[in-house]
């Protein structure tokens, strides 16, 4: 018994150095980095080396970015360089830093019923999906993938509408499904292309063109606006994104042999 009364306040001793320890901080992020499954790669290992545990907030780019606009989170990590710099300009964020891009790429039907594949580029493949009216799927949501989607067919020349447009509202993994189920065209980043598993009848139909570079975007909140911001863990997060070990592991990550990002973020 006097072994146990020695031992219980060192063992309380040392849950409330480890609770002291620990740290919480919340992202909200996009649907492609936690579908992609990178997010579940990095994560532990950001607790292990900082100890800090990120929470994420899942979300289009929209609403990730009116997260921060609101002080509900520490940081943000969102994929539409002119939603992001307006956001910035409004005093939300106090920087950009670049972590790494991967591309999108014209999801469509096997047949390929608008001849998609022949085009010299995607605004062309744009065009031929609405002239043919071959069904086609938009998130709908102001995510990145979704501004991206709307800037291509801007510079295709069309406001789609019509039955063979269908705007669902709704994440990158959820719009890939009802594709599948409709057998129409969609624009997917390549990272949840890859690791969606539901492809049914669908193939990547279109690919390469400058006009699909992908690039995420590291912006801290300005804890100056929202003193309830963890700037300390923000800061110490940034520092692992832009690390080394932070470059191998996405780098690394594959599915298929294939790499589904690329690390381009340089620590100042």
């Amino acid at each position: 018994m006097k072994l146990l009364k020695t031992l219980l306040p060192f063992a309380f001793a040392t849950l409330a150095a480890s609770a002291a320890a620990a740290e919480t901080m919340k992202m909200s992020v996009t649907t492609s980095f936690a579908n992609s499954g990178l997010a579940e790669v990095l994560l532990p290992e950001i607790e292990k080396d900082t100890g800090i545990t990120v929470e994420l907030l899942v979300v289009g780019t929209g609403q990730a970015l009116e997260l921060g606009a609101n002080g509900d989170v520490d940081a943000v990590l969102v994929h539409s360089r002119a939603a992001e710099e307006k956001w910035l300009a409004a005093g939300n964020g106090t920087h950009r830093r670049e972590i790494m891009y991967n591309d999108f790429v014209v999801i469509g039907p096997a047949s390929d019923p608008a001849g998609a594949r022949s085009a010299e580029k995607a605004a062309d493949a744009f065009a031929d999906i609405a002239n043919a009216q071959a069904a086609f799927v938009s998130r709908g949501d102001d995510s990145g993938t979704h501004k991206a989607e709307l800037k291509l067919w801007s510079a295709a020349g069309i406001e789609p509408s019509g039955d063979w447009y269908k705007a669902v509202g709704q994440g990158m993994g959820a719009a890939l499904n009802t594709a599948a189920g409709l057998d129409a065209y969609i624009l997917s980043d390549r990272a949840t292309w890859l690791s969606f598993e539901n492809k049914a009848g669908l193939e990547l139909v279109f690919e390469g063109d400058p006009a699909l570079f992908n690039q995420y975007a590291y912006l801290p909140v300005n804890a100056e606006k929202y003193p309830s911001v963890n700037a300390a863990a923000a800061e110490k997060l940034e520092a692992w994104l832009t690390s080394d070990k932070a470059k191998g592991l996405i780098d690394g990550y594959q599915i298929a042999g294939q790499q589904l990002f690329h690390f381009n973020a340089v620590a100042e």
